[in-house]
């Protein structure tokens, strides 16, 4: 009986800091855009393909055959699909989002994502909806008006593009749930996820090449300590502390807590960034976040948030 608790508090607290990371990791994307003018395309080649790499060696470390995914040419087709559109997708609208809004409110509309994939569900499979997806379709919906409007139609207090981003954020998360799920029938999540940003961030660097290092930037200490925040514990030890904590609780339980991730993110953008967050906003925070606890998924093995 002690073990058990002892295992449990584990993954509580493994859950509660990678989430926590995620979100705070944003903060930090945040201030990179806003005083150290990186870029959002520049972070995103450096973050996927360095976390990307970092995570494929920590497979082959843990002895995985990191390999074996391209014999297999069903695999291979769903892997390029995941990193180009699903991960590619997902990290880039995020920090687009970021950079032309703010970090907490591109967070929560990413967190719109299950709604995404429930309609998705009900469409493609022609079924009557339960009572508590209706509830989290009207949740979500609500939600987003009041974080983008504070309750006044009369205008937006969230930058349209922001907006944007952040609602394509969460169409793009919705895209890498679904185009995962049967290769993490077959694959460790390390794997996919690995593979998945350096085949992602290799594609952008055909666009977007990371050096030389754009000269507008303010290289300094913190612009470099920034960065490997965001990359080192932003993402490495964040996912790799969401995958571990599945060893001590359920995917549903460890998704669940995982919504810890917007409430650092909003914690932290008050605190240090001084964005203003209203009574009705905080109120259409709690909307969306209530959306994860009615969608979480009750068998489901799953990755985590990509954020």
């Amino acid at each position: 009986m002690t073990v058990q608790v002892s295992n449990r508090s584990k993954g509580l607290m493994m859950v509660i800091t990678g989430a926590a990371l995620w979100g705070l990791s944003g903060i930090a994307a945040q201030v990179l855009f806003q005083e150290k003018q990186i870029t959002a395309q520049w972070l995103v080649v450096v973050r996927m393909m360095m976390a990307g790499s970092a995570l494929l060696l920590f497979a082959v470390c843990k002895w995985m055959t990191i390999f074996s995914i391209w014999r297999d040419g069903k695999s291979i087709v769903r892997l390029l699909l995941f990193g180009l559109i699903g991960m590619l997708g997902v990290q880039y609208t995020y920090f687009a989002s970021i950079a032309t809004g703010n970090a907490a409110i591109a967070t929560l509309l990413q967190y719109l994502a299950p709604v995404y994939v429930v309609l998705y569900d009900i469409v493609a499979k022609r079924h009557r909806p339960a009572k508590e997806v209706m509830l989290a379709v009207i949740l979500a919906l609500l939600g987003t008006f009041l974080l983008i409007t504070n309750g006044s139609t009369g205008e937006l207090k969230v930058p349209l593009a922001s907006v944007g981003w952040g609602i394509l954020s969460g169409i793009a998360l919705a895209f890498y749930t679904l185009s995962s799920a049967q290769m993490l029938k077959k694959w460790d999540s390390i794997i996919i996820i690995g593979w998945g940003m350096v085949i992602g961030g290799g594609g952008m660097c055909l666009v977007f090449p990371p050096f030389p290092l754009p000269e507008a930037v303010r290289w300094d200490e913190e612009t470099w300590l920034l960065i490997l925040f965001v990359v080192v514990f932003g993402t490495l030890f964040a996912f790799l502390l969401f995958v571990e904590s599945i060893r001590y609780l359920s995917p549903a339980e460890s998704s669940v807590l995982s919504s810890v991730e917007p409430l650092s993110s909003i914690i932290a953008s008050i605190a240090f960034l001084h964005v203003p967050f209203s009574l009705f906003q905080a109120i259409g925070a709690v909307c969306v976040i209530a959306t994860v606890f009615l969608l979480s998924p009750k068998k489901e093995k799953q990755l985590s948030q990509p954020t």
